[in-house]
This record gives structure tokens, sequence and C-alpha cells, in this order.
């Protein structure tokens, strides 16, 4: 056990110090200490020695230097199962030190409020803290640290008992790497927020703190928490105001990162319905219900239960179509209050107002067996070439229809095929083995679904890598095709579209989404 007779406490968070302090004094312990936090410690009766008094050193550089000091460290680092280091701590004076009471600038919450300069940020960054904090736990063998007021009465029971267990030492320690780890990713993040733009790093610092415990994970045997970059100022990551309903679970948030993405990728007013992270209704008007209205008529089906995103405000108009399904959450960049007055009734639904913002880092990070697959985003589809490869071109309605679906297949599960038209989709293949199933599938839907196109085209994320998907899509109706290009058949596949009479454009850039 670890009897803890001195301590060193230096705190920017004063949460409990006054009930920690007062335990101290009655249990005799003697405290080191600085600045306001001694001052504090003094007014429990606490038996407090300042730090320039241990280090015979001032407190100086407007206070950037207190505990840096050998009679400090020395105290802390001895490893008192060592006869040489209980010597050599006899030999210069110095008092060992059993625990140690640290916590660190608000660097996160700093940086987090808007307008901050980086002198501010800088000034924010602590030194002494996390040097002794690290110091502490890595004796954690001799010395208790503690880092999180939470922590405090575990302390204070210890002090009136036997002292703190060896394995309970450790357990703090840990904690307080954890602490430092996040502390310093922060840092390097908001020092540095354009890091990606040069190529992923070496090193991936995540530096994430809780931002809200979920129900639980995808399944109710999982568990699950949202968690937010720590030192990001708000407009750095996507911000959710949330109306109304229930909390949001872990799948909604994953069917509205989907819904959301997809609709603010379009220019043109446009709502998107999103199950299971695949959209199976888009719909463009420059009235937000007749873009709900038709998205829905893609697949009424599937849109039961689903995640609904629009990139324009939220109308009453609007609302009213909605509360006529059951829907799981509503998402707009606005709100408007009379719309919040008829969805109100249902008391479940979640309206979020949402704004679309990219990720910290700017990378995308997937867990995989011994590790985690990280990689930069695909970035926006109007940035790859446009070459038509077939005899003729597409038709100014084909080529509006063709733009908007190459956007859609985009934020499709791949294999992915999308047929639409310029008022939205028609039907979707998704997550197929063969790019042939995924033509039948999206044109089974297509029959199925309560639309009079204006064309029918077809984009795939994906080469064609022979003929037979294109006779597919020739069965399905369409008329116009957009894929990257690139396969060893592409001759073949271009005959295939002049044999049908569609116009067929390349990309020159593939995009899986898997």
């Amino acid at each position: 056990m670890i009897r803890i007779r001195r301590a060193l406490v230096s705190v920017y968070d004063k949460t409990g110090l006054e009930t920690l302090g007062a335990a101290l004094a009655g249990a005799g312990v003697e405290v080191v200490s600085t600045g306001g936090t001694a001052e504090r410690l003094r007014a429990t009766g606490a038996n407090v020695l300042d730090v320039g008094d241990v280090t015979g050193f001032p407190e100086c550089l407007d206070g950037r230097v207190k505990t840096l000091h050998p009679a400090i460290h020395a105290g802390v680092l001895a490893d008192r199962t060592r006869e040489s280091h209980r010597a050599q701590l006899e030999r210069l004076g110095i008092s060992g030190i059993d625990l140690v009471v640290v916590n660190l600038y608000p660097f996160e919450d700093v940086s987090e409020r808007p307008g901050t300069t980086h002198a501010e940020r800088i000034e924010q960054i602590d030194i002494g803290g996390p040097t002794v904090l690290r110091a502490a736990a890595k004796n954690a063998g001799s010395v208790v640290p503690v880092c999180d007021p939470a922590d405090y009465p575990e302390i204070i029971a210890a002090l009136g008992a036997d002292g703190v267990a060896p394995e309970r030492s450790r357990a703090l320690a840990a904690k307080v790497f954890l602490r430092t780890a996040a502390y310093d990713a922060a840092i390097a993040r908001a020092l540095d927020p354009e890091l990606t733009g040069r190529g992923l790093p070496s090193r991936l610092p995540l530096g994430l703190k809780e931002a809200a415990s979920l129900r639980y994970g995808e399944n109710p045997h999982q568990h699950g928490k949202l968690y937010r970059p720590a030192g990001v100022p708000p407009e750095g990551f996507a911000a959710l105001e949330q109306f109304q309903g229930k909390e949001l679970s872990y799948n909604n948030y994953l069917d509205l990162d989907a819904a959301y993405r997809l609709a603010t990728a379009f220019e043109h007013p446009a709502a998107v319905v999103v199950k299971h992270q695949n959209p199976c209704g888009v719909g463009f008007h420059h009235a937000m219900d007749a873009a709900f209205a038709r998205a829905l008529d893609a697949d009424p089906v599937s849109a039961f239960g689903g995640v609904v995103a629009l990139n324009r405000a939220l109308t009453r108009a609007a609302a009213e179509r909605m509360a006529e399904r059951f829907l799981e959450v509503i998402a707009a960049p606005e709100v408007e209050p009379a719309a919040l007055d008829v969805l109100g009734r249902k008391k479940n639904l979640r309206v979020v107002r949402a704004r679309a913002a990219a990720p910290p880092w700017n990378v995308e990070i997937r867990a995989v067996m011994g590790g985690w697959l990280v990689q930069t985003p695909d970035g926006p589809g109007g940035d790859t070439e446009r070459r038509t490869a077939t005899r003729r071109a597409p038709t100014d309605t084909e080529r509006l229809a063709l733009e908007r679906a190459w956007i859609m297949v985009r934020h499709v599960r791949s294999n992915a095929i999308v047929l639409g038209d310029t008022g939205g989709i028609l039907g979707l293949g998704c997550g197929q083995t063969n790019r042939v199933d995924a033509v039948s599938h999206a044109a089974a839907r297509r029959a199925a679904a309560r639309v009079a196109p204006d064309c029918v085209v077809l984009a795939s994320d994906a080469f064609f890598p022979f003929r037979d998907g294109i006779d597919a899509a020739a069965r399905a109706g369409a008329t116009a095709v957009i894929q990257p290009g690139g396969s060893v058949r592409d001759e073949e596949v271009i005959a295939a579209a002049d044999e049908h009479g569609m116009a067929m454009v390349f990309t020159g850039r593939r995009s899986f989404r898997h």
C-alpha cells in the first residue's frame, strides 16, 4: 500500500479542492503547492509549503516555471523500493512525494472558443503539469498520480485507511497517460489544422473527448458513444442542434451523416431519404415539400423509418408532407418555427439543424483486424474529367441528369448503380457482388417507382468490365451512361453503347464506397 504523507497539489480546475484540502489537513499530510492553489488549501487548514520554499527558487516567467526543478521531480521519481534511490534523496536533502494532484491548463476549452488567437492558445499549453503528472504516473508503484477531481473521493477515503493499493495507483497512472496523450493530440491538431493537406501523417493523434453517451451501439448488446475532437472550435466539426424527439442513436448518426453529406453535395435544392446508409430517394425542386415528394416516389416502401436530409430550410409545407410518414430523423440547415409546430405532435421524431463540415484532420478511419485504415475522403464529383466516349453525346437534359446521378452514385455502397432523371433518383442497385446484378436491382426499383421520368440515365461507381452491364442498362431504358472508364474492354463496352444508341461519358475516376 502507498501511504500518503506528503503531497504535491497544483490545479487549474479547483473543483473539490476545499474538500480535498480539509482531508489532507485532517490526515496530517504535508502539502507542496503553487499560487492560487496554495492559498485555497491554506484556507482549509492544510499544512502548505510554497513550491519555492522547497526548490529554493521562486516561480518565474509569469508562472511558466514552477515545479520544473530536481527538488520536486526527484521526490516524485524516486523508486522507494530501491535503496540507492532512498539514499540519494537523503544525501540530497530531498523529501519524497507520495501523492501528485495536478490538472492542466484548459487548452482544449480555450481553443474551442470562437475567435481565439494563436498567442492565446500558446499560453494555454501546460508544460509543468503534464511533466510532473507523467513523472508520477511512471513511478506509480511509489506515487499516486491524480489528474481528475472525480478521483478525489477515492484519495480521501485512502487517507483514513491503509493507503492506496498499487493496482489502483497503476490504474490512475493509465488515466494520466490517456489524459496527457489526448492533451498533446489536441494541441497538435489545433496548431496545425491543415496537416493532412500535405498528406497522411506518419502518426495520427486523435485527441477525442466524449460528446454523448448513446443508448447502445449498432445493436442493443453493443455499447455506443459519440466523441468529438477536443480543442477544435465548434465550427471545426459538424454541429447538430436537436429541436425535438428521442436522443439520436448510433444508427441515426450513421444515416444522418450519409443523408446530409449527399444532400449538401448538390448545389440545387434537394431532399434525400436514406436507409441503412444508402439513399433510397433523392428529389430536386425549389420547394422542399415537392423535393421530398419526388424523393419519396422513388421508393416509398424503403423510406419507412428512414432519415431525411434537406439542403435548404425545412418549411411548414415540407413538414406537413413528412408528418404523414414514419421517419426517424429530419435534418436541415435551418428549421422554420412553423415546421416545428407541425412536427411537434410526433414526440419521438428527431428534428435536427445540421451543418456540413469535414471530419477532424480531414481523414476517414475504419477499424480492421490489427489496426485502423485511414484515408483522405473522396473529393467532389465535379473535379474529374468528362469525356464523351460514344458516337452520340448526351443531350442537355441527359447531361444534367448524368451529373446529378454521378453525385448520387458516389454516396451508394459498392457495387453501385443509380438510375435517375433530372428530378432525382429512379432506381438503385447497391452493395451487389457484380455490376450486372446491380443494374438489374436498379431496374427493378425503377419499375416500381411512382415517377414519370423526363429521361433515364445510369451512373456506375466503377467501370463496366463487360458489355453485359450496358445491355442490362438498355433493357432498363437508360439512354445515357456515366462511368469512370478504364477497363481493358472499354472498346467492347463503347461499341455496345453505340449499338443501343446510348451516350456514354467517362469521368476517369472510380468512386468505390465500401
